[in-house]
């Protein structure tokens, strides 16, 4: 299954990141579930955030998934998602960058059709290179039928 807008697929693995990131797989990596840094009011707590990801990249961290912890499913579908793809893109790629080594970003879509092609969109728009398929759905918004 695939979803197919504007002729290229946007819940799948960019096609120009696939060699690096299954090389990266193939050496062995990995890609913990991003939890979600909030403040006491349940605001987005920013440097909590960075800590986070800096944590992850400096314990040896092949790159974070994001939008898949439980902490981060309310995430979706709301005002939360774009800021945190970018701080964990932004922080992983610099702290990477700063070990001189190469990191693979992971972001979760959800929702129905229309929002997990969104979500996928803004990933790939920001450098995320995997972006999980979401089961159950096709172009038309409606769930595949059992085979």
């Amino acid at each position: 299954m695939h979803l197919n807008k504007g002729g290229h697929d946007v819940l799948r693995t960019a096609p120009e990141a696939m060699t690096p990131v299954r090389d990266m797989f193939r050496r062995g990596l990995v890609v913990p579930a991003h939890p979600l840094a909030l403040t006491a009011g349940r605001k987005l707590d920013e440097r909590r955030q960075r800590a986070l990801t800096r944590y992850y990249i400096d314990a040896g961290a092949g790159g974070p998934a994001v939008g898949v912890h439980t902490t981060q499913f309310a995430i979706h579908g709301t005002g939360l998602l774009a800021p945190v793809l970018e701080l964990a893109a932004e922080t992983a790629r610099d702290q990477a960058r700063w070990q001189n080594r190469d990191v693979v970003l992971i972001a979760g879509a959800t929702g129905d059709t229309a929002q997990a092609v969104a979500e996928a969109e803004l990933a790939a728009s920001l450098g995320y290179q995997v972006r999980p398929q979401c089961s159950g759905l096709q172009a038309g918004g409606e769930a595949d039928s059992p085979a």
